[in-house]
């Protein structure tokens, strides 16, 4: 796996949802075990059943954050408004309308509040990119042409 970038607060965030899982989601799975053991026969008892297939679910998850924060480069957001970088807010022009997208990173993604991935082909064509560039982006309709009117 290569390193990820990802914003400090992207970090904090897989930090805290790791602390979660092997706190408290830990204690409340292996509590419903116990309450199903304590049920009787393991073969028929569907709780337990769903318990266990929880409890791989969350050592699953709990893996997966570990190995995500092993392979990740914490980078400042927006430390410069004189071109696009992770964390930047990008104002543009496209189709003559103005949108703004913020650059964040995998973990972040917002859509619908125009957080959009460092690592998606628009994220991509922004970064490094200064105000009053045109950039060109391939999507699924074909190119689309994008100014950036403003960088924060």
């Amino acid at each position: 796996m290569t390193d990820q970038i990802i914003s400090q607060e992207g970090y904090d965030k897989l930090k805290e949802e790791l602390e979660y899982l092997t706190t408290v989601k830990r204690r409340e799975i292996a509590e419903r075990i116990q309450k199903a053991k304590e049920m009787g026969d393991l073969s028929e008892n569907a709780e337990y059943a769903e318990a266990k297939e929880a409890q791989a679910f969350n050592e699953g998850r709990i893996a997966e954050i570990k190995s995500l924060l092993k392979n990740v480069t914490v980078v400042k957001n927006g430390e410069t408004k004189s071109k696009v970088v992770m964390g930047s807010r990008v104002t543009v022009k496209v189709n003559g309308k103005t949108k703004t997208y913020t650059i964040v990173s995998f973990n972040e993604v917002d859509p619908a509040e125009g957080k959009i991935s460092n690592e998606s082909p628009l994220g991509m064509a922004f970064l490094g990119k200064k105000k009053g560039d045109k950039v060109i982006v391939n999507t699924p309709k074909g190119e689309v042409e994008y100014e950036i009117l403003n960088i924060e």
